[in-house]
C-alpha cells in the first residue's frame, strides 16, 4: 500500500467479514463499511466534490455517518460534524464559518427540521452550493438528489488509488469560543489515525471487543472512542440517542466490553433494575456533575470493573491523558492523567509569563504533540493567540501536576475562563448571552453558572430589560426562555432568568467591567441546591 492509506483502508482490510458496526437488527461488516465508503466518495465526487473542499455533516449517529466521513477521508475533503442538537443560528454560523460546499441532512431528527433549516440556510448563503437529504442515515447512504450532468468522469476514488494523503484535514470539531459562537478546531488524518491507535493500546481493545457507542459522532469524545474501536478490530454498537434503559440492555445483550461516557449517564444506567453489565472491562468517565467517585464505587463492587477519570478536549482529542486502573478509587475518578502517547507533552505553567510550576501548584496545562489541532479553521487571529512562542498550545484548563509518589501525570480542576458544562457540552455564556440581546425586551444580559450536585452546571441568566419593550411581569422568564430554546440547543438554554436595574461592575484601567464573581455569588444564593 502507499504511504498516503486513507483513513479506513488502513484499519478494515484486516479482518474484513468481521462486523464493524451494529444498528439494531442490521450489522456491518468491516468490508461491507469499507465498500459503502467508496461508493460514498464516488457519489461525491459525482456532486463535484474534490480534495480539500469542505462538506458539513448534519446527521444522527449511524452508517451513513460513518460511510461518509471515511469517503471523504479517502478524497482529502474535510468534514464539519454539527451538532443533532442545534438550531438554525448555530448552524449557520457553522456553515459560513467553515465555508462547506454543501451540507448532509436527514429530513428531520429529535423533531427539529434538518433539511428545511439547512435550504433556508442555502437560500441566504452563498459559499454553501448544495444541501443532500440522505434519505435513511441510520443505514447504508442513500441520495435524493439529482445527479449534474459532467463530461468528464469523476476522479478516480475506486479505493485503489486514493486521492488523500496522510496530512489532508480530515474533520473539524467545534469548541467554545470568546466570540460567543464556536470556534472549529481542524484534525488531520495522520493525527486522526496516529491518536486512535494510541488509544487501542491504552485501553485494551482487541479484536472481538464491543464499543458501546452511546456518545455522539460530532463530539470529539464519541468520535474518538468510535475510531478507537475500529482501528482495533473492535465493533461498535449504536445508541444514537440515549437512554439509560437501553443502554442497559444494551450492553448486556451484546457483550459490551467498552463503555466512555460521563459520571451522570453512567448513574442513570446502574440505576436501571437488574441490569447486568459483567461484561464491561473497561470504562472511562468524565466528570460532569461530581458523581465520580460514587458510580464507580458502585460499578467495582456490583460488576469488578474499575472506571478511571479523563482529559480531553476539541483542540488535543478525547482520551488524551487517562488515570491508571491501579490508583486508590478516590484519585483514580479525577479528570486528567498520564498522556496516553509519550509523544504527547505537557507542562503547568503560570499563565502571565509561562514560567513551569512545581508539582502541586496550579497554572494553565499546556500541550504539545501530534493530539494538538492543525488550527482554528479560517481563523488565524485565533490559531496564533493559541500558541506560545516557543510552540505550546494553551488548554486555558486550570490544572496541577501530581507527584510520582501519588501517580503522577496531572490533574484538572476547572476553565480559566467562564465556561460553563451543561448537560455534558461545554459553552461559552457569551453565546447565551448574544442568543438573549436578539429578544427585543433584553437591554443586556449576563449568563453564570450555577453548580448542583448530582446536576453540574445549570445557566442563569441576569437580564436588564429594555424599559420600552419589557416583557410581561407574569410571563417575562418563560418568553424569553422560549425564544432562546427557539435559537440554539436546549441545554444551553438559561434555566432561571433574573431581572436586574444593572449590573454590578468596578471601574478598571480598561473602563468599567461586570463582576461576574458577584453575579455568581447571587445566582448560587437563590439557586444552588
Amino acid at each position: 500500500m502507499p504511504d498516503s492509506i486513507p483513513l479506513l483502508d488502513a484499519w478494515l482490510l484486516e479482518n474484513p467479514q468481521q462486523p464493524a458496526i451494529v444498528n439494531g437488527s442490521q450489522t456491518i461488516s468491516r468490508a461491507q463499511l469499507r465498500a459503502a465508503s467508496i461508493q460514498a466518495a464516488q457519489q461525491l465526487a459525482s456532486l463535484g466534490v474534490r480534495r480539500g473542499d469542505v462538506i458539513a455533516l448534519w446527521l444522527p449517529d449511524g452508517l451513513a455517518w460513518l460511510q461518509i466521513l471515511f469517503a471523504a477521508a479517502r478524497m482529502g475533503v474535510l468534514v464539519i460534524p454539527v451538532s443533532t442538537r442545534y438550531r438554525e443560528r448555530e448552524v449557520r454560523h457553522l456553515l459560513e464559518v467553515s465555508g462547506a460546499k454543501l451540507v448532509m441532512v436527514t429530513e428531520t431528527f429529535l423533531s427539529i427540521p434538518y433539511a428545511a433549516i439547512a435550504r433556508q440556510i442555502k437560500a441566504e448563503l452563498n459559499s454553501l452550493e448544495q444541501v443532500v437529504l440522505v434519505t435513511d442515515a441510520a443505514h447504508e447512504w442513500q441520495l435524493n438528489v439529482s445527479m449534474p450532468e459532467r463530461s468528464e468522469p469523476p476522479p478516480d476514488v475506486d479505493g485503489l488509488h486514493p486521492g488523500a494523503q496522510s496530512t489532508d484535514l480530515c474533520c473539524a470539531f467545534s469548541t467554545s469560543g470568546t466570540t460567543g459562537f464556536p470556534k472549529l478546531a481542524v484534525h488531520d488524518q495522520d493525527s486522526i489515525v496516529r491518536h486512535a491507535q494510541a488509544a487501542v493500546k491504552a485501553f485494551d481493545i482487541r479484536p472481538g471487543d464491543a464499543l458501546l457507542c452511546a456518545l455522539p459522532f460530532y463530539g470529539v469524545y464519541g468520535f474518538v472512542s468510535t475510531l478507537a474501536a475500529l482501528a482495533g478490530g473492535a465493533r461498535c454498537v449504536l445508541l444514537p440517542v440515549f437512554d439509560a434503559k437501553a443502554a442497559a440492555d444494551t450492553i448486556a445483550a451484546h457483550q459490551i466490553t467498552h463503555v466512555f461516557g460521563s459520571d451522570t449517564a453512567f448513574a442513570a444506567i446502574l440505576g436501571v433494575a437488574d441490569a447486568n453489565l459483567s461484561s464491561w472491562r473497561v470504562g472511562g468517565m468524565a466528570d460532569f456533575a461530581g458523581l465520580s467517585a460514587r458510580v464507580a464505587q458502585d460499578v467495582e463492587q456490583r460488576f469488578g470493573t474499575k472506571l478511571i477519570g479523563l482529559y480531553g478536549s476539541s483542540e488535543c482529542f478525547a482520551l488524551t491523558a487517562a488515570r491508571s486502573i491501579d490508583e486508590p478509587l478516590q484519585r483514580r475518578v479525577v479528570s486528567g492523567g498520564v498522556p496516553i502517547s509519550p509523544d504527547i507533552e505537557y507542562r503547568i505553567v503560570d499563565p502571565a509569563d509561562n514560567r513551569i510550576l512545581p508539582d502541586g501548584e496550579q497554572g494553565e496545562l499546556q500541550m504539545r504533540g501530534y493530539c494538538v489541532l492543525a488550527g482554528y479553521l479560517n481563523n488565524e487571529t485565533a490559531t496564533t493567540k493559541a500558541f506560545t512562542s516557543d510552540g505550546w498550545f494553551r488548554t486555558g484548563d486550570l490544572c496541577y501536576r501530581q507527584p510520582p509518589t501519588e501517580g503522577g501525570g496531572f490533574v484538572y480542576r476547572s476553565r480559566m475562563n467562564d465556561s460553563l458544562r451543561l448537560r455534558g457540552y461545554l459553552v461559552d455564556p457569551s453565546e447565551i448571552e448574544a442568543c438573549l440581546m436578539t429578544h427585543p425586551a433584553v437591554q443586556g444580559a449576563q449568563v453564570v453558572g450555577v453548580n448542583r450536585t448530582g446536576e453540574g452546571d445549570i445557566a442563569v441568566a441576569f437580564i436588564v430589560q429594555n424599559p420600552d419593550l419589557a416583557a410581561t411581569a407574569d410571563n417575562a422568564q418563560a418568553e424569553i426562555i422560549e425564544h432562546c430554546r427557539a435559537q440554539i440547543a436546549a441545554y444551553k438554554a438559561p434555566r432561571h432568568i433574573v431581572f436586574v436595574n444593572e449590573f454590578p461592575s468596578v471601574n478598571g484601567p480598561n473602563g468599567v467591567k461586570i463582576q461576574k464573581t458577584k453575579l455568581r455569588e447571587m445566582a448560587a444564593a437563590q439557586f444552588a441546591q
